[in-house]
C-alpha cells in the first residue's frame, strides 16, 4: 500500500460518506439502557462535522486512512480464518479514531459491541470498518452526561501546602 495526501483525501471522503450515524445511534441507544443513561442520537452532520476533526490531525489521518484502506480490502475465505486480523484493525481503528486515553480503550471496548450487532453483509473487513467508525466517533462525540462537564477528578495544579 502506498499512502499519499491524495490517498487520505480519498479515505477521508470514503469515510465521510458511509452512513454511520444511525449505526452509531443504535450502539449508544443500546449501551445507554444497559448503563441505565439516556445517551444523545448522532446526527448525519455531526458524524461528518467529526471526521472533518479527525482528518484535519494530518499525523492521525494518516494512520486513520491506513486502517481504513485495509479494512476495505479485507476479506477472508471462510471469515473465521481472518476473525482476528480484523478484530485487530477494528479495534485499532476505533482506538485511533476516539484519541488517547481514557477514550480510545472506551472506543476499543465499544468497538466489540458494535461489531457483535452490526452486521452489514459486505466483506468482513467492511462489517468491521462500520463497527470501527461508529465506536471511534460516538465516543468522541458528545452526548453522554458523563462527558459534560468537568471532571471532578481535576486537579488545579496548585498545591494546598
Amino acid at each position: 500500500m502506498h499512502l499519499t495526501p491524495s490517498r487520505v483525501r480519498s479515505e477521508y471522503e470514503f469515510v465521510r460518506d458511509r452512513p454511520v450515524a444511525p449505526l452509531i445511534t443504535e450502539v449508544r441507544d443500546a449501551l445507554g439502557e444497559q448503563f441505565g443513561t439516556t445517551v444523545d442520537p448522532v446526527s448525519d452532520e455531526q458524524y461528518r462535522a467529526e471526521v472533518d476533526v479527525v482528518f484535519t490531525d494530518g499525523d492521525r489521518a494518516v494512520n486513520v486512512a491506513a486502517l481504513v484502506a485495509i479494512l476495505r480490502e479485507l476479506d477472508v475465505e471462510d471469515d473465521y480464518p481472518g476473525f482476528v486480523v480484523d478484530e485487530l484493525l477494528g479495534q485499532e481503528l476505533a482506538a485511533t479514531i476516539a484519541g488517547g486515553q481514557p477514550r480510545s480503550l472506551l472506543a476499543a471496548a465499544t468497538f466489540h459491541y458494535a461489531d457483535i450487532h452490526h452486521h452489514s453483509g459486505e466483506t468482513a473487513g467492511i462489517d468491521d470498518l462500520d463497527a470501527a467508525l461508529a465506536a471511534g466517533f460516538q465516543t468522541r462525540l458528545p452526548g453522554w452526561e458523563w462527558t459534560d462537564g468537568e471532571s471532578p477528578f481535576a486537579v488545579d495544579g496548585r498545591s494546598e501546602t
